[in-house]
């Protein structure tokens, strides 16, 4: 028996770099707002690793310079048979091109190179396919690429230019088949949505169980790459899986972790890791993975961790903040964010001095290394302080009836006084924010106001809304900041 090696895909990467600042509106807008802030050869080099990170041999990479954007075929005719030329030479398979391409563009430049083409976002939504591995990781990669292939069905279709629609000459090519594989596509569409409705349900189930568990919750968010995985299982124990590879996490992870006893409060949290995100990360998938990210809106504190030995370090982090805003996630509603400064062992003596000094200015910034270990106290140490911090204290009045949420305050660990009256216990409680918008979904059995976070008016707020959400049998009656903040 002869066993056949599989070949394995040569590709070619391409950045188009703009020199000028396209028109608004204009085709590549939106690739070149990160190229204007983003250097092309550090763009070329995580284009390079979305390949890798696909399995994808890379033939070569190059960045091609462009003047403005052609319409039909996004390069001048001069650099169409240039790479030409130089795709036939390396016998290359698939050529990427890092950045937006319009589905006429698409079809254009397959016919022009006799190659098959992904742009961008393609790549990134073949590296989830590929990687997705829980049931609603993989029903969100279909529907985003479903969407993303509705409006590329020009490219499937043009075998069928004989075929007209109408009267005489009057019609479009292929317009019936088309149409047909519109329809098609929305229906698997509304299937795949109507599952994931279904997965949801579970998952919201599982949130609600989880508030009910009496400790914090801590959340890892970060650009891709960034040693998110490392860290976690650095502080868990737990063996995810963790590589120098793009992407190497998809699916959301959880643990529990004890906090040292030492200069700490020995309190448990739950730790979650998330996927990394990247620059220009597909709306498609945006919107699909909204839901898996759902679990940082939960979290009392967030840790951001990044790349600082990376040169565009800042880049990524800003990159990081506008996804999470675009996700109604922001970092700026009161919540503690801890910046971590990963991967300090591959600075020079010199630089990871300047790093050190940065951070201890910045007050909210930790330098680590998750591969090495350096810092983990620190790391453990300023989630304690964090969670400590963001306590406030309130005043819970219940009635005789209410021993479920009573029950729920002191497994919380958040009961300070209790006393007993004659409508029923009132409880002095201490407690974070997060922990203020989970007992107002408590009491509201899952159909209650989430608490107004202090960016939002004001930590005194928060308790009354978890009042007013629990209704009168759960009333806050006096709030002030914890004395000790």
């Amino acid at each position: 028996m002869i066993e056949r090696v599989e070949k394995p895909t040569r590709a070619w990467v391409i950045h188009p770099h703009l020199k000028l600042r396209p028109k608004e509106g204009s085709a590549g807008e939106a690739g070149e707002e990160s190229g204007r802030r983003r250097m092309p050869e550090s763009a070329l080099r995580e284009a390079i690793g979305l390949a890798e990170a696909l399995g994808l041999a890379v033939a070569g990479a190059e960045i091609v310079r462009l003047a403005r954007i052609r319409p039909g075929h996004l390069f001048g005719r001069g650099t169409l048979d240039r790479i030409g030329r130089r795709l036939a030479e390396e016998e290359v398979d698939l050529v990427l091109i890092d950045g937006p391409v319009s589905p006429i563009q698409q079809r254009n430049l397959e016919r022009e190179w006799q190659v098959k083409l992904l742009d961008r976002t393609g790549l990134i939504l073949e590296i989830f396919a590929d990687r997705a591995r829980t049931r609603e990781g993989v029903l969100q990669v279909e529907l985003a690429a479903l969407e993303y292939q509705k409006t590329r069905l020009v490219r499937s279709w043009t075998h069928l230019e004989r075929q007209r629609g109408g009267l005489g000459f009057v019609g479009g090519p292929g317009e019936t088949q088309i149409e047909a594989d519109r329809r098609a596509l929305r229906e698997a569409i509304t299937r795949i949505r109507r599952q994931l409705g279904k997965v949801r349900r579970t998952r919201t189930l599982h949130r609600v169980a989880r508030r009910k568990v009496p400790w914090p919750i801590v959340a890892l968010v970060g650009y891709t790459n960034a040693g998110k995985s490392t860290l976690f299982n650095r502080l868990t124990g737990a063996e995810v899986a963790a590589e120098d590879m793009l992407f190497a996490t998809l699916d959301p992870t959880m643990r529990a972790v004890r906090l040292p006893r030492e200069g700490g409060s020995a309190r448990e949290v739950i730790l979650s890791d998330t996927v990394g995100f990247i620059s220009d990360l597909p709306h498609e998938l945006v919107a699909a993975f909204r839901a898996t990210l759902e679990e940082v809106t939960e979290a009392d504190v967030i840790l951001h961790v990044r790349d600082i030995s990376h040169p565009e370090s800042e880049a990524q982090a800003a990159d990081v903040e506008r996804i999470l805003a675009e996700l109604g996630i922001g970092t700026g509603d009161g919540r503690p964010v801890i910046e971590l400064w990963n991967k300090i062992d591959r600075l020079a003596p010199e630089e990871r001095a300047q790093v050190e000094n940065r951070a201890a200015r910045r007050g909210n910034a930790v330098p680590i290394s998750a591969l090495t270990g350096e810092g983990m106290a620190a790391v453990t140490a300023a989630i304690d302080a964090a969670l400590a911090r963001d306590m406030r204290e309130a005043e819970i009045r219940l009635d005789h009836g209410d021993g479920a949420r009573r029950a729920w305050l002191h497994a919380q660990g958040v009961v300070e006084e209790e006393r007993f009256g004659k409508a029923g216990p009132v409880l002095k409680v201490r407690w974070t924010e997060a922990q203020a918008r989970r007992f107002a979904r408590l009491a509201g059995k899952g159909g209650a106001e989430p608490a107004r976070p202090r960016g939002q008016g004001g930590g005194p707020r928060c308790a009354s809304s978890a009042a007013s959400a629990a209704g009168p049998s759960a009333e806050p009656i006096g709030e002030g900041p914890s004395s000790d903040r």
